[in-house]
């Protein structure tokens, strides 16, 4: 990566850092300075699914991930990689409601149609053109809003909607993206409805889809299902 393109990612974490200090986290806010997350409960306190750390033992390595200038392997199906910094990796983010991600894209790869269930996500392009949408709620119609993104252009995911990036490049494209929880989860659509383990009702996916039983049959077979 080249060193504008650190100015701008630098830029953009400032950015990502004021709006998600003004704004209310999907986590709770914390009630002191940091919660440093282990896995041993000794002398430890159980705050936001983590134990949290000694203070008189906390050291800046607990603050600290090294990485994300490197490219993620794109040499799967959908061509993308995403490289995840939340609190699994930073153990001092528990309980201060933020993380980040690098997103990598072979050329014309995807991103598919998820949702990250507990984050908003505000996603900047640092190189390539990316194609991206989500789709509202029942409530709003099922509104698509959807837009071509070029290097420096950002673009907001509301936290629960199904959305997606597709690099509509000849070119590798990479993106960042802040998420307003130390541990956003992600459903991915296909995954979660064709794939889940153990498989959803064939009865019960054709009729939702309205489609031939032997398409749904397919589909879980193709994500891994099998047939029920």
């Amino acid at each position: 990566m080249m060193k504008k393109d650190f100015e701008h990612f630098f830029l953009f974490v400032a950015i990502l850092g004021l709006t998600f200090s003004s704004a209310t986290a999907s986590d709770p806010s914390p009630l002191q300075d940091f919660c440093v997350a282990v896995d041993e409960p000794e002398n430890g306190l159980f705050v936001n699914g983590k134990f949290c750390k000694n203070p008189n033992m906390v050291k800046a390595e607990d603050f600290f991930f090294y990485g994300l200038q490197n490219a993620g392997d794109t040499s799967n199906k959908f061509g993308f990689n995403v490289t995840t910094v939340n609190v699994e990796q930073i153990p001092g983010l528990n309980t201060l409601g933020i993380s980040i991600v690098r997103i990598d894209y072979a050329p014309y790869g995807l991103n598919p149609p998820h949702t990250h269930p507990r984050a908003t996500e505000i996603l900047v392009v640092l190189e390539g053109s990316l194609y991206v949408g989500f789709v509202a709620s029942n409530q709003n119609n099922n509104t698509f809003f959807n837009k071509v993104l070029n290097k420096g252009d950002v673009f907001v995911f509301p936290e629960g909607m199904i959305h997606f990036q597709f690099n509509v490049g000849k070119t590798n494209a990479i993106a960042f993206a802040g998420l307003s929880s130390q541990n956003p989860g992600v459903i991915t659509i296909a995954d979660s409805v064709f794939g889940s383990n153990p498989p959803i009702s064939v009865d019960v996916l054709t009729k939702a889809f309205q489609v031939d039983k032997n398409v749904i049959e397919n589909l879980q077979e193709q994500f891994g299902s099998g047939k029920n």
